[in-house]
């Protein structure tokens, strides 16, 4: 069973402040130890700022390797992609443009299936273990408890022996890290921002709550979960 840690800000300029700075020295410790640093990131509109802020940390960045919890099945250009949205934060400015960012491959490939696999094999070679390792995985949390893309009773809570999968999404077909590869990092944080939160959050939290209704629950590392809230998605905790 997971244990966490919460971290409480004041509104999200604060959230994505302190978080930076956790995730910056999560990293700076991966690079005292090993040559490089895997990471993966959430998408979503909560950790824009984050990686705004942690984008001008002063750290190796050409040794860090970067890639993304989920995907949506979209053009790299589209709106909804979130390797987009970390082309626009975390990549868009010095020192933070020099990490090695790995996008999921999308529509370059013929259906989502074929995208998994790829980000698959590649995530193979680049982190070591069975499943993968990242360092670190940041994660967000949705209002209906799902977290990268995986979504209440679906199909890709019940993968074990894949490091991706596919998921279908308010409206998108979509890429995900599975559970296990989620598990498996060595320190995994959430970011949580916003009242619509509240319900979600106060679930998570909960020993009793159900996988199947709260998919985040799934996410069990060995390590203590981090959790960086704001005051408006505490208020039921």
């Amino acid at each position: 069973m997971a244990s966490y840690k919460i971290e409480q800000a004041i509104d999200n300029d604060d959230l994505a402040k302190k978080a930076s700075q956790v995730i910056a020295a999560h990293i700076d410790l991966a690079l005292d130890q090993k040559e490089r640093s895997q990471i993966s990131l959430a998408g979503g509109s909560t950790p824009s700022l984050t990686y705004s802020f942690l984008g001008q940390e002063r750290l190796p960045w050409d040794r860090v390797d970067v890639f993304l919890g989920d995907e949506r099945w979209v053009e790299p250009n589209n709106e909804c992609s979130n390797a987009l949205m970390l082309q626009r934060s975390l990549l868009a400015q010095f020192p933070g443009s020099n990490a090695r960012f790995h996008p999921v491959p999308t529509t370059s490939y013929s259906s989502p299936n074929e995208s998994a696999e790829s980000f698959s094999n590649l995530i193979s070679k680049i982190c070591v273990g069975e499943p993968p390792i990242f360092d670190l995985i940041v994660l967000g949390l949705g209002e209906d408890g799902h977290t990268a893309s995986l979504f209440p009773s679906s199909d890709s809570l019940l993968i074990k022996d894949k490091y991706t999968t596919i998921a279908h999404g308010k409206g998108k077909d979509r890429i995900t890290l599975t559970a296990p590869v989620l598990s498996a990092a060595r320190k995994v944080i959430f970011l949580v921002s916003g009242a619509s939160k509240q319900i979600a959050l106060k679930r998570l939290l909960d020993p009793s709550e159900s996988y199947l209704r709260t998919p985040a629950k799934l996410v069990s590392p060995i390590s203590e979960i981090q959790i960086f809230a704001d005051k408006s998605a505490l208020l039921l905790v």
